[in-house]
């Protein structure tokens, strides 16, 4: 049941910001290999997950708890962009790390943020400039199994204004380690999923790239 759902939302979706931009529109065959990538879901309202085959990505990206040195305080979530790996850091000098995929080169920000909203099947907008890089986005997307946003999404705040910048699921598995999206950080929706559960509105978020996050 759960490959025939996400066939059906992989034939009907089509190329949108914060999704893989190095890869065709979804035709059948290719829809018919994406859901290959799918063992099960975890149940979920309104929509089930989707839970992705492990064994086809690198294990390095595997969820799991590490030990972690960084300055940053438990609660905080610190984003490595060149590691490709995001840090929910926890008590003891111990972090929760994710696998992640990050922005395409000129579209990565770095700096710190807080958790401003956390959206549940969030719908999703193309930003401007995602539009007139790509005029034929859509202007809407409604929640579901094709929505680039995934299953849950953090927006990230600074001053108390929304910086378009998100942390949110996919629908492109294979992409997690990858420099592909438009900007944000995406996870497995497991995953994001799991991160969403851990942290509040308020949290700091650190994005860094050559080991530093001050612009």
């Amino acid at each position: 049941m759960i490959r025939r759902l996400i066939l059906g939302a992989l034939l009907s979706a089509s190329l949108s910001a914060c999704q893989t931009a190095q890869r065709p529109a979804p035709v059948e065959a290719a829809a018919i290999e994406d859901a290959a990538w799918y063992i099960g879901s975890m149940p979920d309202k309104p929509f089930d997950v989707p839970l992705v085959d492990r064994s086809r990505m690198d294990p390095k990206y595997a969820r799991r708890t590490v030990e972690y040195n960084g300055p940053e305080k438990p609660g905080s979530i610190v984003v490595d962009i060149d590691e490709r790996m995001l840090y929910l850091v926890q008590p003891d000098r111990k972090a929760i790390r994710y696998g992640v995929g990050v922005g395409k080169q000129g579209f990565s920000w770095k700096g710190m943020a807080s958790v401003g909203r956390k959206g549940v099947w969030p719908s999703w907008r193309p930003t401007k400039t995602m539009k007139s890089i790509k005029p034929d986005l859509p202007e809407h997307r409604e929640a579901g199994l094709d929505n680039p946003l995934g299953a849950r999404a953090l927006y990230l705040y600074q001053d108390g204004r929304d910086i378009l910048f998100r942390i949110h699921g996919t629908n492109e598995p294979w992409s997690i380690g990858e420099q592909v999206s438009s900007g944000c950080v995406r996870m497995l929706n497991e995953d994001v999923v799991d991160l969403y559960e851990r942290v509040p509105v308020g949290a700091t978020v650190y994005v860094k790239r050559n080991g530093r996050y001050r612009v």
